[in-house]
């Protein structure tokens, strides 16, 4: 199944976050992304070419946010937006963490 096509499960109270080299292997499914340090975080800052743009983008994840029910950090400046997930639940990553990801790669063109 194409990462895109899965939806987010409730992060709480099941198993724990994914190991390093699992998060490693995940990263092919998010072009783009990248791990911490860690392995506990993926980061992505996306240009604009201004602020309105850079709105829309941010409600654009707000809405998938919802629909997901899973949340990132948001860091939004005049023409970029700096994107980071991480299961705040596990303490670091899970598989919804990589299928926002692939999702949020969807809603801009120069992204996927």
């Amino acid at each position: 199944m194409v990462i895109t096509d899965k939806k987010c499960l409730p992060c709480e109270g099941f198993g724990a976050a994914m190991d390093k080299q699992t998060a490693m292997a995940m990263m092919s499914e998010v072009k783009g992304w990248s791990l911490n340090d860690a392995g506990t975080e993926i980061s992505r800052d996306i240009e604009f070419k201004n602020y309105y743009q850079t709105i829309a983008f941010v409600n654009a994840i707000a809405w998938l946010a919802h629909q997901e029910n899973h949340h990132p950090n948001l860091e939004v400046g005049y023409n970029h937006c700096l994107i980071k997930y991480t299961t705040h639940a596990l303490q670091g990553l899970s598989e919804n963490d990589f299928i926002c990801a692939a999702k949020v790669n969807l809603l801009h063109p120069s992204v996927s």
